[in-house]
């Protein structure tokens, strides 16, 4: 299988490259963020998060290929488990703390399908991995302007594992099994390429239980908008951004915005929000 699965790449490379000149490519650089944010969700404070990216890009641009790294490390996330015993400050209803992704996706005019991992510096237990597929719009509607789609589906890892309720718990302890915790977003960009403006929108749904998102059933758990500002700098981008993050799901006035200190109450909160300076090569 492994012979045929490279003879198969070997043949669609050289088809590629006999029809159009293939180049390599890469991305780089690195945020400052107030706070990290995921699919609307408060993971930590204020957080450095590099990436670096390689790859390919074919036939001007309508075929890419980009496989990396991403990182957060935030100012309060040393706080894990040293050979499995927690220190005495870790919280373990949070999971703040060093984070490393491994990334793969392929685009082919507009259609994308990508492999994400998650890893995190504590006992192993947190860690999952996702399979995802979308579609931009972007790719005929013209440069700056674009709608998109995209579904995610966890596929392993202990960070998805729920409590299996066809299994009498009460004979040999809990069972657990995987959530396949899914999250369909729909989204839509402008570019206001005189000023150097982009802004966003976008609305994530968990379309069924899932112990990522914190639903019991089908729920909208993100509406973001976000904006853009960005300038050219020799050979280098900056990034000032701004982002709004509500999660309709369980919404109520105690837990829209909350006041008391610490992380772990952070974690609960409906809106969130951050600012962000980037610089990419």
């Amino acid at each position: 299988m492994k012979k045929v699965l490279v003879l198969v790449v070997a043949m669609m490379a050289t088809m590629l490259s006999a029809k159009a000149e293939v180049e390599f490519a890469y991305e780089a650089g690195a945020e400052l963020v107030s706070a990290y944010l995921w699919r609307g969700q408060y993971n930590g404070g204020l957080s450095l998060q590099p990436e670096g990216l390689v790859g390919f890009d074919a036939l001007d641009g309508a075929i890419e290929f980009r496989a990396g790294v991403w990182a957060n490390l935030g100012a309060s996330d040393w706080k894990f488990k040293t050979n499995g015993i927690a220190l005495e400050d870790y919280n373990p209803n949070t999971h703040f703390m060093p984070e490393v992704d491994f990334i793969a996706s392929v685009s082919a005019y507009g259609a994308s399908v990508g492999y994400n991992a998650y890893y995190y510096c504590d006992d192993g237990s947190s860690h999952t991995s996702e399979l995802w597929a979308g579609y931009n719009f972007g790719h005929l509607f013209g440069e700056y302007a674009g709608a998109y789609i995209n579904w995610y589906t966890t596929i392993g890892g202990g960070g998805d594992q729920i409590i299996d309720t066809d299994i009498r718990s009460n004979v040999q302890g809990d069972f657990f099994k995987q959530a396949f915790s899914s999250y369909l977003e729909l989204g839509y960009d402008y570019t206001f390429e005189d000023f150097g403006l982009k802004l966003g929108f976008n609305m994530g749904m968990s379309p069924w239980a899932s112990p990522i998102y914190g639903n019991e059933k089908f729920a909208v758990v993100n509406l973001s908008l976000n904006i853009h500002k960005e300038w050219e700098i020799g050979p280098c981008t900056l990034d000032l951004f701004a982002v709004g993050s509500l999660n309709p799901d369980g919404l109520d006035k105690d837990n829209v915005y909350i006041n008391e200190a610490g992380d772990d109450k952070l974690y609960n909160q409906k809106l969130n929000g951050c600012i962000g300076l980037g610089v990419w090569f």
